[in-house]
């Protein structure tokens, strides 16, 4: 038996993680969790993701964005961090306008530590954009990948999210 949150470690948070009503991890489409990924450094002093970033790193067309930032170095380290990288609200909303359908991070959380409305989650849930915490990007160069992300379809009257198992296939595939 195990015995864990739905948002534990690697997981994906679907509409219904803020949305009553949304759709539920056991119904998301498998053509918005595999498929090609960009994976985009954030260089080490840039705290939030924002707006101009996305503008100048995230390729127009690209449908899912895993955004590496350095957190991806303190993967070692047991602590929880307040200071980690995350994505803000007027990027999110740029990322949706774009179609992406999937955004990423390397950290737990891709809302600022402690904002109390969870802007960013819902600029992205509200439009269907899958999120994907806590990705290991630790020895992932920046570039363009398969992205294979499987959550676990746990079927529950929340059904917010879920651990999942991520894999990354570098191109061209053979």
């Amino acid at each position: 038996m195990l015995n864990f949150g739905a948002h534990t470690g690697t997981h994906v948070d679907a509409p219904a993680h803020f949305i009553e009503g949304a759709a539920k991890v056991e119904s998301l489409n498998l053509e918005v969790l595999i498929g090609e990924a960009e994976v985009v450094a954030v260089p080490e002093d840039l705290r939030a993701i924002d707006e101009e970033f996305v503008l100048a790193h995230c390729p127009m067309g690209a449908k899912r964005i895993l955004f590496k930032t350095r957190y991806s170095a303190f993967w070692s380290e047991p602590d929880f961090r307040e200071d980690f990288t995350y994505l803000d609200t007027k990027a999110a909303e740029t990322l949706v306008q774009r179609g992406v359908k999937l955004v990423g991070i390397d950290y737990l959380s891709i809302e600022k530590f402690n904002s109390p409305e969870h802007p960013t989650h819902l600029a992205l849930l509200s439009h269907g954009v899958v999120i994907l915490e806590g990705v290991n990007l630790s020895e992932v160069p920046a570039g363009r990948y398969e992205l294979i992300c499987l959550p676990l379809r746990l079927r529950s009257n929340l059904g917010d999210g879920g651990p999942a198992r991520v894999v990354l296939r570098t191109y061209p595939l053979t």
